[in-house]
């Protein structure tokens, strides 16, 4: 149909330019993946409402096409020291480009058993950074060896190939923020430790990349943001869901207001295994001469050396954030992300240590409510570790409801006033999808436990891009060493980054000390 057409009269059905064809309505929704957003069937059943058809597919297909995740890492090479190599370490490293040869060698057995090498593929096929691993330290001497290979593993070569120059390891952080060939530094340590090392990085003028949470406690966040805006480094907190295709598009759908009002959003955290409670294997070869226990205590509470606390230290309030810092946040992030929500006004949570009975002092089970009352909307959280049935994100507006995951779904709400033509007409039918957004499957051996499942399913691990799965980690990295060599702002910068030190603090402090909180936007602290 010519679009003078639409304007300002109904459609001549007798002309030729009129009539719609099967194609015509499939071409409406080609910028977007949609699975009965309109039936065919329901076209071809009520010729009578073309109109609202087509204007309903243009509206949606305005969402178009995602724009590029990958971007030019062309440019000064950026010189990274790594600070902490534990589990996440360690994949923050592989999203780098770099593995310890042993790891090569299992991603070349799992090609050869399964016969899918999807695993491997993405990782050889992984982009080039451009950065160098110049220093590591981790206080376990066994895993700051594992990362000092892991660096000079430039060729992403398996067991008995060429490796580049070994960086060095440093016992100490602080030694290694004062190497002179040292321009950036990635922090994947305890959460006892994220800000006091940021502030030091920051002050020492070495930009940023620091593992969520933010920080370890309300005052630290004060001061952490206060040490990166006075020093000028580029910060980017370690939230790479911002980067998954499903959350990008759920973006776009939200600024089209497919929703209308939203009033109440549900996020959840279900996981059922002791990995996903941070019930972590102990290293055979961890003893008080491998450890270095009391660069680990820290500024943390004194406690004679204990494997448990070293290895499952999120089980303890002492070095953890519990549920509200470690799973919380990433829930939040992405709504922060999609609808900039900011701090919330009040917080009232909780719960309590119902399963693990384990002399873990953090919750396996947490509620909490918080409300954006200028919004007038509630965001309600809750986890349990104890119970693996996926519930996602669930966002509903007046109008409609979005599901969202590593996929995306919009159902028209049955009493919406905006659909309300459609619905009656039966162009429209609550119980079907109006989008469906699903960038893609993985292979068969990109999961290969419980708790990776879990991760993949949030889209935490990986994301779609022009039909390549492509780490969504190596895409925040990435994001966070351009804006080093030609300036910009992060995805999640410092301001992002207090948004969520406070508001899961408030979480936190609600949960611990029994009573509703709330946050004083002009004086800018918790009360």
């Amino acid at each position: 149909m010519e679009k003078e057409n639409k304007k300002n009269t109904k459609p001549d059905m007798s002309s030729d330019q009129a009539k719609f064809s099967r194609r015509d309505i499939i071409k409406g929704f080609a910028t977007v993946p949609v699975l009965g957003a309109i039936a065919y069937g329901a076209y071809k059943k009520k010729q009578h409402d073309l109109d609202a058809i087509e204007n309903l597919a243009q509206e949606i297909g305005k969402l178009g096409e995602l724009p590029s995740l990958d971007a030019s890492s062309s440019g000064k090479k950026i010189r990274i020291g790594i600070i902490g190599f534990g589990i996440r370490g360690a994949q923050l490293m592989t999203a780098a480009g770099f593995n310890h040869p042993t790891l090569v060698d299992s991603l070349q057995n799992i090609a050869t058993t399964t016969g899918n090498d999807s695993r491997l593929r993405q990782f050889m096929e992984s982009d080039d950074l451009n950065i160098e691993i110049k220093g590591v330290c981790d206080i376990f001497s066994v895993y700051a060896e594992k990362a000092q290979l892991t660096g000079a593993n430039v060729n992403k070569v398996a067991t008995g190939g060429q490796l580049g120059e070994l960086p060095v390891i440093y016992k100490n952080y602080k030694e290694l923020l004062a190497a002179p060939d040292i321009d950036a530094v990635i922090i994947a340590t305890p959460d006892h430790w994220h800000a006091p090392m940021s502030i030091d990085a920051a002050r020492a003028g070495k930009h940023v990349y620091c593992e969520k949470p933010f920080s370890w406690s309300v005052e630290e966040t004060y001061a952490c943001r206060q040490a990166v805006k006075e020093s000028g480094v580029v910060f980017q907190l370690g939230h790479q869901n911002r980067w998954v295709e499903a959350t990008r598009k759920a973006k776009q759908a939200l600024e089209k207001n497919l929703l209308g009002q939203i009033n109440l959003i549900e996020v959840t955290t279900n996981r059922n295994d002791p990995n996903g409670a941070w019930v972590y294997p102990i290293h055979k070869d961890a003893s008080p001469e491998t450890i270095d226990w009391p660069q680990f205590i820290g500024q943390a509470p004194w406690h004679d050396f204990n494997l448990e606390r070293f290895f499952r230290w999120r089980c303890w309030w002492d070095y953890s954030t519990g549920i509200s810092g470690d799973l919380l946040t990433h829930e939040y992030d992405v709504l922060n992300d999609l609808l900039d929500l900011g701090i919330p006004d009040t917080a009232v949570s909780s719960g309590g240590i119902y399963w693990f009975k384990d002399g873990r002092t953090v919750p396996d089970v947490l509620t909490t409510a918080f409300e954006f009352t200028d919004r007038n909307m509630a965001v309600l959280y809750s986890a349990t570790l104890a119970n693996s049935r996926n519930r996602g994100k669930i966002l509903m507006g007046h109008d409609g409801t979005m599901l969202l995951g590593n996929t995306m779904t919009i159902y028209a709400d049955a009493t919406s006033p905006r659909y309300a033509n459609k619905i009656a007409s039966g162009d429209i039918k609550p119980a079907t999808p109006i989008v469906n957004f699903i960038p893609g499957k993985k292979s068969i051996d990109a999961v290969t436990t419980a708790t990776e499942a879990y991760f993949v399913e949030r889209g935490l691990l990986y994301t779609q891009s022009g039909g390549k799965t492509v780490n969504t980690v190596s895409l925040h990295l990435k994001n966070w060493l351009n804006c080093i060599r030609n300036g910009g702002t992060p995805v999640c910068d410092i301001d992002s980054a207090f948004e969520e030190g406070i508001t899961a603090h408030m979480g936190t402090i609600s949960y611990r000390e029994g009573r509703r909180v709330n946050w004083d936007r002009d004086k800018e602290i918790i009360v």
